[in-house]
């Protein structure tokens, strides 16, 4: 199958990439790169021996999205180009509406168009409420408390009306929960630009010496040390996911949403801790304020996943930690 991965050069599109890749699957790659490296295509060959396509198009130009299309047969889409730093989206809402809103829009009418009406979204744990009961499962009220979790709500609202307006697509919106970790060869991971949005690089950047201190964004949460609590899942068990999603809409007609999580959540000190622990590094870290639009505690049910697509996380807290200190030190 010919598979078109928007974003396929950052952190969870690599990993993706690399999944389809290994599983037969001729893929092509869009990406702007305003939040990856070209590099990362040469990483996708070394571990898959296989130069994928690329191609450096951002989903909000129509002209140049519609010539991928029109140069390539696409069986499906995997969709996970967009912004995604919460903070960021508080502050510059406008931007995460024009990258994420239009450049879908884009995509989804052009893939119309083309008749190519199988899609794999990168959606978010961001689209629930303060207020549920935990672990989320994907009947739990949906409340968005920020901007970029708002366009994840508002695009899995679109794929779900162009569903019910034309029930010949088949469609999986993935509730993403925290993705850290690598590729465990040790050849693929995060590159952040600037200082990481993300804990993990955070942690491991402190650990080489490349930032002083990490900051623990708020210790007053209603937890039980404080810090925030969260379903961290390696991000090569999350790419899985995708390869299992897209067997199921390749062939059923659906729109369907899945969390997909360990159902585990750990605190920020917790992953410090565990992180000392598997490498020996102390991690300096400092109290600061929390950020806009962060939740207490956010963890999943994945049973829905399990039972559908026989999708489950098989690494624990500590493989994430090894796999991404593993990375670090390769790329030092």
């Amino acid at each position: 199958m010919k598979i078109l991965v928007t974003g396929g050069t950052g952190f969870i599109g690599s990993h993706t990439s690399i999944e389809l890749v290994n599983d037969g699957h001729n893929v092509v790659i869009v990406d702007n790169l305003c939040n990856s490296n070209i590099d990362t295509l040469d990483r996708i060959r070394k571990i898959t021996g296989i130069k994928v396509k690329f191609y450096d198009v951002d989903l909000t130009n129509y002209k140049d999205l519609e010539s991928v299309f029109i140069e390539n047969k696409f069986d499906a889409v995997i969709h996970l180009a967009g912004v995604k730093a919460v903070n960021e989206s508080v502050q510059r809402p406008l931007k995460y509406f024009m990258n994420n809103l239009n450049g879908t829009v884009n995509l989804l009418t052009i893939m119309e168009k083309y008749s190519v009406k199988r899609l794999v979204f990168s959606s978010s744990a961001t689209v629930y409420g303060k207020m549920n009961d935990l672990p989320l499962k994907e009947d739990s009220t949906l409340d968005v408390t920020n901007p970029y979790g708002r366009t994840k709500l508002m695009i899995e609202e679109m794929l779900e009306d162009i569903f019910n307006s034309s029930p010949n697509w088949g469609i999986a919106s993935l509730r993403y929960f925290n993705p850290i970790g690598a590729h465990s060869s040790g050849l693929n991971g995060e590159i952040p630009r600037g200082i990481p949005n993300n804990i993990m690089p955070y942690i491991t950047q402190v650990a080489v010496g490349k930032l002083d201190m990490l900051s623990v964004y708020g210790n007053d949460y209603p937890t039980h040390d404080g810090s925030g609590i969260r379903d961290y899942i390696h991000v090569e068990d999350l790419a899985k996911g995708h390869i299992l999603a897209l067997e199921k809409v390749l062939k059923n007609n659906l729109y369907e949403v899945y969390n997909l999580g360990t159902g585990k959540g750990y605190s920020v000190f917790e992953l410090i801790s565990m992180f000392e622990k598997t490498t020996g590094i102390e991690i300096p870290y400092k109290i600061v304020d929390r950020r806009d639009g962060d939740v207490a505690a956010c963890y999943a049910d994945s049973t829905k996943a399990f039972k559908d697509l026989g999708w489950k996380a098989e690494k624990n807290l500590r493989d994430m930690c090894i796999d991404a200190w593993k990375w670090q030190n390769n790329i030092g």
